[in-house]
């Protein structure tokens, strides 16, 4: 039985859907990630260099292993268009059996 932190929903933002994509498609191609979402537009309300902004976005949720973390936070923060873009991860608390043993085998390293 895995522990609760082995798996992690990993989640950043892009200003276009193609970005998001490059992304998604690079991790799941270094199997960084096992799969990646690109979902929007959704509205952000957030600060930047000491103003309120508000604007579109597109959310990019990618599934990991804790153990691969590391290096997924490395590509994202490399690849991503800008300079100090969110980066977060959630652990998955729960999932389907069947579910967590695809994702591990998804990310291992060949």
């Amino acid at each position: 039985m895995w522990l609760v932190s082995d798996f992690l929903q990993v989640a950043t933002a892009t200003e276009t859907r193609d970005a998001g994509v490059r992304l998604a498609e690079g991790a799941v191609a270094a199997r960084l990630a096992a799969s990646g979402q690109v979902l929007g537009p959704v509205t952000s309300v957030f600060w930047h260099l000491g103003e309120q902004g508000i604007g579109e976005e597109w959310q990019v949720l990618l599934m990991t292993t804790a153990s691969r973390y590391p290096e997924l936070e490395r590509y994202l923060l490399a690849e991503h268009p800008w300079k100090n873009p969110q980066v977060s991860a959630v652990p998955v608390v729960r999932g389907a059996t069947g579910y967590l043993t695809w994702l591990r085998q998804s990310v291992q390293e060949t």
